[in-house]
C-alpha cells in the first residue's frame, strides 16, 4: 500500500503523513512542486525520528510520478465522490492519492485516477485535515486487505 500526496503545501502535514508511513510501513510519494521548500530539518521535525523508518519517494511532476511510480491502481480521496472509503474495496497494491490542502486536484490528474472515494463526513463542514484523512484511508485499506501491523 503506497500514499501520494499532490503537491502538498504544509510541511507539517507532510511530516505526519511521513509518520504515518513509518508506523504502517506504506511508501509515501510526494509529488512536486511542494507549497514549501523542502527541508530536512523542518520536515524531521514534524516526523521525527520516524522519518528514518519511511520510504519516501520524491516526483517532479504528476506525469513523472506515473511513470517513475507505475502504480497498479491509483485511488483518488476526493470530498466530490459519491462512493465511501468505507464501502470501497481495496486491493493490496493500490496507490492512495491525496490533493493539495487548498485546492484537492485538477481534472487532467482525477481522470487519471480508476477510482474516486470519500471519507464520510458531516455536510455542514467541507474537509479533513491531510493528515487525518491519509491515516483514517490508510488504516481502512490495510485493515481490508490484512495488511496492518501485527
Amino acid at each position: 500500500m503506497r500514499i501520494a500526496l499532490f503537491e502538498p503545501e504544509i510541511a507539517g502535514n507532510v511530516g505526519a503523513v511521513l509518520r504515518l508511513g513509518a508506523c504502517f510501513g506504506a511508501t509515501i510519494h510526494l509529488i512536486e512542486p511542494m507549497g514549501f521548500e523542502w527541508d530536512d530539518r523542518r520536515v524531521r521535525r514534524t516526523a521525527m525520528d520516524y522519518i528514518d523508518h519511511v520510504d519516501i519517494v520524491r516526483h517532479s511532476g504528476f506525469n513523472a510520478f506515473i511513470a517513475e511510480a507505475r502504480p497498479e491502481r491509483l485511488v483518488l480521496f476526493t470530498t466530490k465522490a459519491s462512493q465511501s472509503a468505507y464501502e470501497f474495496q481495496f486491493q493490496t497494491g493500490d496507490t492512495l492519492l491525496f490533493g493539495k490542502e487548498s485546492a484537492g486536484v485538477p481534472q487532467h490528474v482525477a481522470e487519471a485516477c480508476q477510482e474516486r472515494v470519500r471519507i464520510p463526513m458531516r455536510a455542514e463542514v467541507r474537509s479533513m485535515n491531510l493528515a487525518t484523512s491519509a491515516a483514517l484511508a490508510l488504516g481502512e485499506a490495510l485493515r481490508q486487505t490484512g495488511g496492518l501491523p501485527a
